[in-house]
């Protein structure tokens, strides 16, 4: 039987209140890239969405054409992932959700485990964070899903599950969970046709994360809660 491949987000799953630089880093490479005086002016909601979807977001309420941000959206990934090294804290252990650490150690000691990552952070902004975290390296390189692999969120499971994936093709659909915390995170795994368990370690409440297979409250119940999706 394959291994199970776990593909985890990162802010309010793996981390909490974590995105202060990442969003300086955002706004520092749309002034750049763009132009624009004053990103923080956009008004959008960026749980659950990949950078470039944000900024396309972003730059959309704020007048820009979609030509110029498509032509733009290269230089952005650079910018934005230059920026947020130079801005990054030295050290986010302290941002980790609660318990986190320990399941992490749990699950990387387990031969029938993978942990891989689907997040929406640009991939050099995510492994600079987790980094940061005391955590990255749980997470192979070469691994995951990210922003700057598709804007579209619900691509990027697939994107995880090829890169997992053997000679024989992509890891198989019923040997991966997606672990997020917010609709969109449920979203792309029922896309990709894979398990998800939801955490309401980020924004959203118990009643809105329902299409998940399992929810639940904290880091800890994390390991049961996989088992139950998955049988095993």
């Amino acid at each position: 039987m394959s291994r199970l491949l776990l593909l985890f987000d990162i802010d309010g799953t793996l981390l909490e209140r974590a995105s202060e630089a990442h969003a300086a880093a955002v706004h520092e490479a749309i002034r750049a890239v763009w132009d624009v005086p004053d990103p923080r002016a956009a008004r959008v909601e960026p749980a659950g969405r990949t950078d470039p979807e944000i900024v396309r977001a972003m730059l959309l309420d704020l007048g820009v054409d979609a030509a110029r941000i498509d032509a733009g959206m290269n230089d952005f990934r650079v910018a934005a992932g230059e920026a947020y090294a130079r801005l990054v804290p030295d050290d986010l252990s302290d941002r980790l959700v609660p318990g986190m650490e320990a399941v992490l150690d749990e699950l990387a000691g387990r031969e029938d485990v993978v942990l891989s990552l689907v997040t929406g952070n640009l991939e050099t902004i995510a492994r600079l964070k987790l980094r940061a975290a005391g955590i990255g390296h749980r997470f192979a390189s070469g691994q995951g899903g990210f922003g700057s692999d598709d804007e579209d969120r619900s691509r990027l499971p697939g994107v995880a599950r090829r890169r997992a994936g053997d000679g024989a093709g992509p890891h198989p659909r019923e040997r991966t969970v997606v672990i997020g915390d917010t609709p969109r995170d449920i979203a792309c795994a029922r896309a990709d046709g894979v398990r998800c368990v939801a955490v309401t370690t980020g924004p959203f409440r118990a009643s809105q994360l329902g299409g998940a297979d399992v929810v639940v409250a904290s880091a800890g119940e994390l390991v049961a809660a996989v088992e139950r999706v998955v049988g095993a």
